[in-house]
């Protein structure tokens, strides 16, 4: 083998072991490591290890380089794990280490790392009304860290393209209510100045999802469905809670702002100060229809039912 020193253009990493075996080259970056711990952790290196070297290949002190087609940031993303053994101790990783882990990990067979980050995922976007609704108001925390509302195109796209079905209804919720049919379409600017946009199959569904959860969120038996019809007759301020009634009504019946509310706990309501026979009725009506939106939510985005939403992995 050829020995060679690193192009001036070449960047070596912070990972670069002086007694690691092999340079792995991601575009214009460098990283020494072992092809003990790549094979631990990956049966693509460990077969990868084994195949015969040319007798041309370069080299860098006598390390072998395999040059990947991935970023760099990814690369360094996967092999921080590899080799610091609290990596996934940390309470929530970046998103953009999860997109990695699951995009590498599905890559190179890194199995545990790709399970973990798929854990993270679906944790943070789960198939439960009751985990959804504890990370939805703060309860629990979820194990990904992402702010801006264009991390939710982000999400979606790592959901979609990897076949982790089970996270995609409620995250195409979340995208709806936050989104509006021109955000939808037109995509969102990203800090760096580039704009995150959903692909034709996820902006489909999401807008007829969208869409229909403006229709069936005032149906009767869903969450709104009793601003619409009301079918108690105890109330003891009529006027009052009559007057309440009309204006949530008109509140989302206003065609200049949509308002998606299919989620929307009874707490959200009890600012109106309905009337306390109404305020249980308003209750008991939201917590039933709330739960039959969550079961048709696949649905409504175009999926097959929770019961067959199984992730392809």
């Amino acid at each position: 083998m050829s020995s060679s020193s690193p192009p001036e253009s070449m960047i070596r990493s912070e990972l670069w072991y002086r007694d690691g075996n092999i340079v792995l080259q991601a575009e214009n970056t460098q990283f020494r490591v072992h092809w003990g711990v790549l094979a631990q952790h990956s049966s693509v290196f460990r077969d990868m290890e084994e195949l015969p070297q040319p007798p041309d290949q370069p080299t860098i002190d006598g390390c072998p380089i395999v040059e990947l087609s991935d970023g760099p940031k990814d690369v360094e993303n996967l092999l921080k794990a590899m080799y610091i053994p609290a990596f996934y101790c940390q309470k929530k990783l970046p998103l953009p280490v999860i997109d990695a882990h699951i995009r590498l990990g599905r890559k190179y067979d890194c199995k545990y790392f790709f399970d973990l980050a798929v854990a993270r995922l679906t944790a943070e976007f789960p198939a439960a009304l009751e985990e959804f609704d504890a990370i939805h108001s703060g309860e629990t925390s979820g194990g990904i860290e992402w702010k801006a509302d264009f991390s939710l195109f982000h999400i979606i796209a790592v959901a979609s393209n990897n076949n982790i079905l089970s996270a995609l209804p409620s995250a195409y919720y979340r995208v709806v209510q936050s989104s509006s049919l021109e955000k939808l379409f037109d995509g969102l600017e990203r800090t760096d100045g580039t704009r995150a946009s959903l692909d034709s199959t996820d902006l489909r569904r999401c807008v007829i999802g969208r869409q229909t959860l403006l229709h069936k969120q005032l149906q009767a038996g869903y969450t709104l469905g009793w601003t619409r019809k009301w079918e108690f007759s105890d109330c003891i301020s009529p006027a009052a809670c009559g007057t309440f009634r009309e204006n949530i009504l008109s509140f989302y019946l206003d065609e200049k702002f949509v308002h998606i509310g299919g989620l929307l706990p009874s707490t959200h309501f009890y600012k109106w100060n309905f009337c306390p026979t109404c305020a249980n009725h308003i209750t008991d009506s939201i917590v039933a229809g709330r739960k039959k939106i969550w079961d048709e939510m696949p649905e409504i985005f175009g999926l097959s039912p929770w019961s067959e939403l199984k992730n392809d992995i």
